[in-house]
């Protein structure tokens, strides 16, 4: 397993080992051990999650706020999606800056969003099973995010198609400067 740190302070890819023979591969999709060590902090999931969505979908930006924030070690099991993460802690010295990776069920590679970041992705395959752990029960009263196209972060979602496929929710979304308001 290989652990590497984004751009974004205390984001990691995780690229897993691949055992492949004639019946097919075999790999650790998560390690807690060398997960935490790679990090330099434990991490307790308490929940996982699995969404399906369809080409040009985009779901996000997310995050819960406040003693609900969550971490959370995103894959894809099945399909592609491009996957974007936005630093939204004020104190960090990425704050305001985004991060993009492709996320499929052929290339295996998990990223580990830490408490503070947005995130979303866009569905570029027909379909795609997108599967989460969180660190943090889910809790609605502390749902948050930005909306996705907004113009000062300037995030290229690279959509399959010409007009994404957005929950009424998500278009409700601030901005990222009605978020710090």
């Amino acid at each position: 397993m290989k652990i590497t740190e984004t751009s974004l302070k205390g984001c990691f890819i995780i690229q897993p080992r691949l055992f492949e023979d004639d019946r097919g591969v075999f790999f650790e999709s998560y390690q807690q051990k060398k997960f935490e060590e790679a990090i330099g902090g434990q991490i307790n999931f308490v929940q996982d999650n699995i969404s399906v969505s369809k080409k040009g979908v985009i779901r996000g930006l997310h995050l819960q706020k406040g003693v609900h924030a969550q971490s959370k070690l995103v894959q894809v099991v099945h399909g592609e999606v491009l996957d974007v993460i936005v630093d939204l802690r004020k104190d960090s010295e990425t704050f305001g800056q985004h991060y993009k990776l492709n996320l499929s069920g052929n290339n295996r590679t998990s990223i580990f969003i830490p408490k503070g970041m947005a995130h979303g992705f866009v569905t570029l395959s027909d379909e795609a099973t997108f599967m989460y752990k969180c660190d943090a029960f889910y809790d609605s009263a502390s749902e948050s995010g930005i909306i996705y196209n907004d113009l000062d972060l300037q995030i290229d979602w690279q959509c399959p198609i010409a007009t994404p496929i957005i929950s009424e929710k998500d278009y409700q979304l601030p901005t990222f400067k009605e978020f710090f308001k």
